[in-house]
């Protein structure tokens, strides 16, 4: 039996169904990922596998127990959220402890925990401050260390990081990942960035108006999207996606080369990032003619210029194929 299972599980509010009949499983020191784009459902979910929301249908198991209608305390989880949740008015060691206060646990056994978790998150320094006193990065190190002192078997978390600023995010993400590893830590981490799910996760679990658009792992979002919507979802530059007479063709923007045979095309407009330059085109000849941005990806810098032609094309075996009907991969063509 899985650590955690999740079996069609559905969310109404009113008329509208936020979370459509979703199944998933996850094994124990598992670390995945929902995905998806605002309004998704990844943190309705999270909140009904909490108990901070109630299911409209569904069950959820954790090991062999329905927790489904258990509230939130009888669960044996801990939560880390995107604002920290922490109490202004009491220092860093009093927050890791209140959890443990609460639940009355041995006095000596919570000195151990503190010290232990506030050593893995490096605060040792801070654990008299105020949550006033502390950055950004500080106060999720104090809720993290609030959730490893917990020893809670399952750890959610939801957009931990966004409040963060880039490079503290990265630094922030490379810990997270480290401390889950080495303690074991079974996490369901929602986030609406794909780099976040694609470098942390075990499997990713993306959700598109409700419903599981695909679940894997990271590789096999980008090797082989199941839909035009994992497609454009993961990847940046996202992939292309031009319109034949029979299908749709995905050709991602590192798989387009500059050539001297293949479809002729007009540069809209170039975008140097450092790594690589962005090339905006469209393609004025041949049987994709009239497809309109078109981006292709240059390791390096490249000096374009807009209105001239180029000639690009791309090999048959990096394309992937969709229904035009219905969005979805074809497979074995």
């Amino acid at each position: 039996m899985s650590f955690l299972s999740i079996s069609n599980l559905s969310k109404d509010y009113a008329q509208h169904c936020v979370v459509n009949d979703i199944s998933f499983s996850i094994e124990q020191g598992e670390f995945i990922s929902l995905l998806g784009p605002s309004g998704c459902g990844k943190s309705t979910t999270l909140n009904m596998i909490a108990g901070l929301e109630v299911p409209s249908r569904g069950q959820i198991h954790l090991g062999q127990n329905d927790i489904t209608h258990l509230p939130p305390g009888k669960r044996g989880l801990s939560m880390v959220f995107q604002s920290y949740a922490l109490f202004p008015h009491l220092s860093v060691k009093e927050n890791i402890l209140f959890g443990l206060k609460a639940r009355r646990v041995d006095k000596q056994e919570q000195l151990k925990r503190l010290k232990h978790a506030i050593e893995l998150v490096g605060l040792e320094e801070h654990i008299n401050k105020k949550p006033s006193q502390l950055s950004g990065g500080q106060c999720q190190r104090v809720a993290l260390a609030r959730s490893i002192a917990s020893q809670a078997p399952l750890c959610l978390m939801d957009e931990p990081l966004s409040n963060l600023d880039t490079k503290l995010r990265n630094e922030m993400r490379n810990e997270l990942r480290h401390l889950q590893k080495s303690l074991g830590l079974t996490v369901v981490y929602v986030t609406h960035d794909q780099i976040e799910a694609m470098s942390m996760a075990d499997k990713i679990i993306l959700l598109n108006q409700g419903k599981v658009e695909q679940q894997g792992s990271p590789e096999s979002f980008y090797q082989t999207p199941e839909s035009t919507f994992v497609a454009r979802f993961i990847g940046h530059p996202p992939m292309n996606l031009i319109t034949s007479h029979e299908h749709i063709i995905g050709v991602r923007p590192e798989h387009i080369e500059v050539q001297n045979v293949g479809h002729k095309a007009k540069i809209k407009n170039s975008d140097y990032q450092g790594a690589a330059t962005v090339i905006n085109v469209d393609i004025i000849d041949g049987p994709f003619h009239g497809s309109k941005n078109i981006q292709l990806s240059l390791m390096g810098k490249h000096q374009l210029t807009e209105g001239s032609d180029l000639t690009i094309n791309w090999s048959e075996q990096e394309q992937h194929l969709f229904s035009k009907s219905t969005g979805k991969r074809i497979a074995g063509i």
